[in-house]
């Protein structure tokens, strides 16, 4: 079996001031080439050069994720220093005190899961229609 080659023998130089070059290579980098001569040999030719685009809604709502998981963080850590009163409390004083901010951190919590998956569900519909 003869293999085709098409080995490159040609060589062409172009020369370019630093900004166009810099210029170039941010072109280069939102492509799918991986490098700058098959970028440039696809320009050349006319050839097709596939683009990466950055979705801005799908950005917005990650912003959003990454708040809710600071805040659940949060939430998460208040709730895990209430048990650990829970296992010091001596009297049943304390224990309803804590109980009360217990019910407040639990619906704080419920409602940020809730959010979380109503932006979770936000997002999967934006990422299937790309």
């Amino acid at each position: 079996m003869k293999k085709d080659k098409n080995n490159r023998t040609k060589l062409l130089n172009v020369r370019l001031t630093p900004e166009e070059f810099q210029q170039l290579l941010r072109k280069v980098q939102k492509t799918t080439c991986r490098k700058t001569s098959e970028y440039a040999r696809k320009v050349l030719l006319s050839e097709p050069v596939i683009v990466n685009h950055r979705n801005q809604s799908f950005d917005e709502v990650m912003v959003e994720l990454t708040r809710l998981r600071s805040e659940l963080s949060k939430a998460g850590s208040n709730l895990n220093q209430a048990v650990k009163r829970l296992h010091a409390l001596s009297q049943i004083a304390d224990f309803r005190s804590w109980l009360e901010a217990y019910e407040g951190d639990k619906n704080r919590l419920i409602e940020m899961v809730n959010e979380i998956n109503t932006y979770i569900s936000k997002a999967s519909k934006i990422w299937l229609q790309s």
